[in-house]
């Protein structure tokens, strides 16, 4: 009974240690336990960011630093070069020399010649102001003379007005003179029928009317003569008038042919200036120039000698800048993940570099940049 029994316990023993988990499946377990929790931890508090990635290449953001073409603005023949491939120039040094086939320009003193033409469109133009000042006084001086003249033909009319006034009072006065002598014989007339008077006094009444009649006939010739002066002064006035504004009006005309010989001369003097400042410009033309500093990337005409139109590439220069970027290109998926200012990091050709897609902190050899724009 008691063996039995032991049996049966070792057996209930044996079963319990065989349901028990292996120490191996507990520490796997553990350890899953633990990686677990650290990875839950690393998602917590590490700085894992949502990344894409695009290649592309580096361009100049500026597009006034963007590598340019330089071209002939004149029809010409090139000189010669004054730089090679790959050299290195500063903003305005001359790249190439030309010379100008246009026959109007071929003459190498026309611009001492235009020159030379201006110079004397000028002294017209100032001879001409001279010439203005000058009809300007004679202008003010015949316009004083005229009022001077007119102002005495006026006096001379009212001095013939005046004497024909005092002719008539003349004539007044002898008629007046008359009629009193002619009473003055009948008085004495009938003064010698009854004697009192003597024939002599009645012989001086009548020589006194004989010469009232001749001082009446006087006075109206007097008058006569005043009212014929006083037309004359009248004529004399309206001939002052018309000589005087004749005269100014030839001053204005002349005057006039002048300001329209000056307007003349300005038109003149401005067109021949524009000509020069052309010729200047077309002169400096003949001489290419590097527009800023950079690099000579390649010479595309080539040499001496050789004919180039408006317009023709004579060389592709590469300016100097810092204003680099990186034009990328990325999957239109991930297109709303990208905006501007968004950080970037850059690993360049050739250059080593390990990289974390989703750690960009602990990237080594890559650079940090910032999203500049999105193409719209």
């Amino acid at each position: 009974m008691n063996s039995q029994l032991n049996l049966e316990t070792k057996g209930s023993y044996r079963s319990l240690e065989m349901s028990r988990t292996p120490n191996a499946v507990r520490l796997l377990a553990l350890v899953s336990a633990f990686l677990l929790t650290l990875t839950v931890t690393c998602l917590v508090y590490v700085p894992w960011q949502q990344s894409v990635i695009g290649g592309g290449r580096v361009v100049v953001l500026s597009p006034m630093e963007r590598p340019q073409s330089i071209e002939a603005q004149i029809p010409a023949r090139l000189v010669k070069w004054e730089v090679q491939d790959g050299q290195a120039v500063t903003a305005g040094q001359t790249i190439a020399v030309l010379a100008d086939l246009d026959s109007k320009f071929l003459d190498p003193d026309l611009p001492a010649r235009m020159r030379t033409q201006r110079s004397a469109l000028e002294n017209r133009r100032e001879a001409a102001r001279l010439r203005v000042v000058s009809l300007e006084n004679q202008a003010r001086a015949l316009e004083a003379s005229r009022k001077a003249a007119i102002a005495s033909a006026e006096a001379k009319v009212r001095q013939a007005r005046d004497r024909v006034d005092q002719s008539r009072a003349t004539r007044l006065a002898s008629r007046q003179n008359l009629t009193t002598t002619g009473l003055q014989i009948d008085r004495l007339r009938a003064l010698e029928k009854r004697g009192l008077r003597s024939r002599r006094d009645r012989e001086l009444g009548e020589l006194e009317n004989v010469r009232g009649r001749t001082d009446l006939a006087r006075a109206d010739a007097g008058v006569a003569v005043a009212t014929g002066d006083t037309e004359v002064a009248g004529l004399e006035l309206a001939k002052v008038g018309t000589d005087t504004e004749a005269g100014l009006a030839a001053v204005r005309a002349s005057l006039a042919a002048a300001h329209e010989t000056i307007a003349g001369l300005d038109s003149d003097v401005a067109k021949l200036a524009v000509d020069v400042s052309n010729l200047d410009a077309r002169i400096k033309q003949s001489r290419v120039l590097a527009p800023c500093a950079g690099r000579v990337v390649r010479l595309l005409k080539a040499g001496a000698g050789e004919t180039v139109k408006p317009g023709d590439v004579l060389a592709v220069l590469a300016p100097d800048t810092t204003d680099l970027v990186a034009e990328l290109l990325v999957n239109g998926n991930d297109a709303p993940l990208v905006s501007p200012g968004r950080m970037v990091r850059l690993q360049f050709a050739g250059w080593p570099a390990v990289q974390f897609t989703g750690w960009p902190a602990v990237a080594v050899g890559t650079f940090a940049g910032r999203v500049a724009v999105v193409d719209a």
